[in-house]
């Protein structure tokens, strides 16, 4: 097998991105990464969390030996990319929630970008918004205890219909609404049923697509006969974590085996 596109992120998240890169590249080769030790990654000091980060990423990358990597994690992205890039012999795929894209779907002018607090209070999202957006309202809408309700979802436990009324609800005061950036990779994980507990009728939009077509370009095409017919191999910081061999497992991976990140 040829050497796998690796995906990263503080915990599952990322999975909803191998979801959209398997659809588009079937054959891709992948491996997966997360920093669940550190989760959630929202509620750390920025130059903790840099330092994190970078030292994840480049151990992983050696332990799968990887020809391209994509951090999966819009808090990761907005800080971290610039450093990994100067770490890093290889290229470096970030995530960003999909403004641009939202905003040329939204046929009345307003958006809600459901994210967590860090991603919805960042100078670089005030950023998008002004580039791509600009003729558009957007409502931020910080729903934090969504990324613990995706991670236990994808453990195998229930999903607390109440916590996820309580992120939707600052939605049904917003006039007009008709698009919804999912802003954490989390948060697709969960389309179906947020869906279901929305206010209203409208469009869902995430990233996921616009990472796999970047990882497209960059790997270009792909011969199945590089494709393992076994699982693909998985790390994290906190292997031990019950139900995470459960959530890798479902997506095609190996159960994760432990990432020194200070190696």
């Amino acid at each position: 097998m040829s050497r796998p596109v690796l995906v990263f992120d503080s915990g599952v998240g990322g999975l909803s991105v191998v979801t959209a890169l398997r659809q588009q590249v079937p054959g891709l080769p992948l491996a997966y990464v997360c920093d669940n030790a550190a989760l959630p990654y929202g509620t750390k000091p920025d130059s903790w969390l840099l330092r994190r980060i970078v030292d994840v990423c480049v151990a992983a990358v050696a332990a799968s030996d990887a020809r391209v990597l994509v951090v999966a994690c819009n808090t990761a992205s907005t800080l971290a990319l610039e450093a990994l890039r100067e770490r890093l012999a290889i290229p470096v795929v970030g995530t960003v929630p999909a403004i641009k894209p939202a905003a040329r779907l939204s046929r009345s002018g307003v958006i809600a970008l459901l994210a967590t607090t860090a991603t919805v209070t960042r100078p670089y999202t005030d950023r998008l918004i002004e580039e791509f957006a600009g003729h558009c309202t957007v409502a931020r809408v910080a729903a934090d205890p969504l990324v613990a309700q995706a991670e236990r979802w994808l453990a195998g436990e229930p999903l607390d219909a109440r916590v996820l009324a309580e992120c939707l609800a600052p939605l049904a005061a917003i006039a007009k609404l008709d698009t919804v950036v999912l802003g954490c990779t989390h948060f697709p994980l969960l389309r179906e049923s947020l869906a279901s507990m929305a206010p209203g009728p409208v469009h869902w939009i995430d990233s996921g697509d616009a990472i796999a077509r970047r990882v497209v370009q960059v790997v270009g095409e792909v011969s199945q006969s590089t494709v393992s017919s076994g699982a693909f191999l998985s790390w994290a910081t906190a292997p031990d974590n019950p139900g995470l061999a459960r959530a890798f497992s479902g997506f095609g991976f190996q159960p994760p085996k432990r990432l020194n990140e200070a190696s």
